[in-house]
């Protein structure tokens, strides 16, 4: 279906050169392009919540790692949250699918570098959230452990870690919101999530208004959806303090 652009009447602005264009948004095609969305959305939800989950074991090992008193532990900890936070998320996924590939002698898949991608980025962020959940836990309630006859490990397992990680619910939802969005950069190494179906799209009936609108507006639900599920856990007390 080829677009209409508008009319261009015969004013005298018209004939000196000046042409006005009479444009009007078409709502019938913004809603027709939803189908054609649709199929982007299990590439943005599997990407953005498999990277995260991958992710979420990353930054448990290099936010523990982060806070260890040994140096040669911590160091590398460090070096990789910093660079991984201090680069663009675009920059490490072309990395990963043009890059890797000449190191490993074959291609890797546009699926799973977008995967890999959020994996590794979200992973830097979840670690210093991790790290500072732990650390805002009272010194005494370590302490208490011990005095109960409890191990160092015993006591992070049982005490802090279950204190701290309802802490990190908030900040890790925002993380997991922030890697959702992440997700659309991923249409140049040609993933098929929303914003390259979109473009797919777009390039039959040059909707481009219209079909981004609506790709925005379906990030959006997802989003929101996320976000209206940890304002209720934050209702019912399970998060936070």
């Amino acid at each position: 279906m080829l677009r209409h652009l508008g009319s261009v009447s015969l004013t005298q602005e018209t004939l000196t050169g000046d042409p006005q264009v009479d444009f009007q948004f078409d709502w019938q095609a913004a809603f027709a392009s939803i189908p054609h969305l649709a199929p982007g959305i299990p590439y943005t939800l599997l990407i953005s919540f498999g990277g995260l989950a991958i992710g979420f074991i990353i930054g448990i090992i290099f936010g523990l790692l982060r806070i260890s008193p040994t140096a040669w532990l911590r160091m590398p900890a460090v070096a990789y949250i910093e660079i991984f936070r201090g680069t663009p998320v675009l920059v490490q996924v072309l990395f990963i699918f043009y890059g890797l590939p000449q190191l490993l002698g074959g291609p890797i898949n546009a699926l799973v570098a977008g995967i890999a991608a959020i994996a590794v980025n979200s992973g830097a962020y979840i670690s210093e959230i991790v790290r500072g959940g732990v650390q805002s836990i009272e010194r005494g309630q370590r302490e208490a452990g011990l005095s109960l006859g409890l191990s160092r490990v015993q006591t992070f397992r049982y005490i802090i870690w279950p204190q701290a990680f309802r802490r990190m619910i908030p900040p890790l939802g925002n993380q997991g919101i922030i890697s959702i969005k992440d997700t659309s950069l991923f249409s140049v190494i040609g993933v098929g999530e929303l914003v390259r179906q979109g473009q797919i799209y777009i390039a039959t009936t040059f909707t481009a208004l219209e079909v981004y609108l609506m790709v925005a507006m379906l990030y959006l639900a997802i989003t929101l959806t996320l976000s209206l599920a940890l304002r209720l856990l934050e209702r019912k007390g399970l998060v936070g303090q």
